[in-house]
């Protein structure tokens, strides 16, 4: 298994911008390739390109930082074939371990100890079509759903699947605004207006080191 090789885009030291875990100093793992193409992606840069790097080259530099917690991204890390091996891992050498994914594929042979924090792409993605609806059965509590709302017909379908689907008492819920589309504020008064059992995030490393590679 350590002779697993992987595309990667970049690994580097920064806080985590979102999720219930903002704010934690956090190693990124950004994956290379996605089969998606939402219209606000701001990590296209990782759609191609990277380096092909061992899973002990890649446990090697996630160990210089001296950092505890680690987050895979992308573009789509379950893309590659060897992520699960990644996963498994990170988990074994005893790091807290969190995934980003885009809901596209399946999520269920992910290492249990891994935190699975799993997109549902609105109208206004481009890629509603794409959600893979049976990864709703293998969530656990410990995994977040994320709703990333381009305009107040994102938010009411979001709001609505929230209800239909009782999406709260399976995980914990994410909504956030996208960046510079639409305004937080805007988004913070829907949530409390219609009481919603969510999380409203902002991306926190944005607002502190501007919307750019390696942050």
């Amino acid at each position: 298994m350590q002779n697993d090789t992987l595309r990667i885009t970049e690994i580097f030291h920064s806080l985590q911008g979102e999720t219930s875990r903002s704010g934690l100093p956090t190693v990124f793992v950004r994956l290379t390739g996605c089969p998606l193409r939402c219209g606000y992606c701001d990590s296209a840069y990782a759609f191609h390109g990277g380096q092909s790097l061992s899973l002990d080259d890649i446990l090697a530099r996630v160990a210089s930082f001296g950092c505890h917690t680690v987050c895979v991204t992308g573009g789509e890390p379950l893309a590659q074939k060897h992520c699960l091996s990644l996963l498994t891992a990170l988990c074994d050498a005893g790091y807290s371990v969190s995934i980003e994914t885009s809901g596209h594929l399946p999520i269920e042979a992910v290492d249990r100890r891994v935190s699975r924090i799993v997109d549902l792409k609105t109208p206004g993605s481009g890629e509603e079509s794409k959600n893979r609806w049976e990864n709703l059965a293998d969530l656990r509590p410990s995994d977040e759903l994320k709703f990333v709302l381009c305009d107040r017909r994102d938010y009411e379908w979001a709001r609505a699947l929230l209800n239909e689907r009782r999406l709260t008492d399976i995980c914990p819920v994410l909504f956030s605004p996208v960046w510079e589309t639409l305004k937080p504020q805007d988004l913070a008064a829907w949530v409390l207006q219609d009481q919603l059992p969510v999380r409203m995030q902002v991306q926190l490393h944005k607002i502190l080191w501007g919307d750019r590679p390696g942050v």
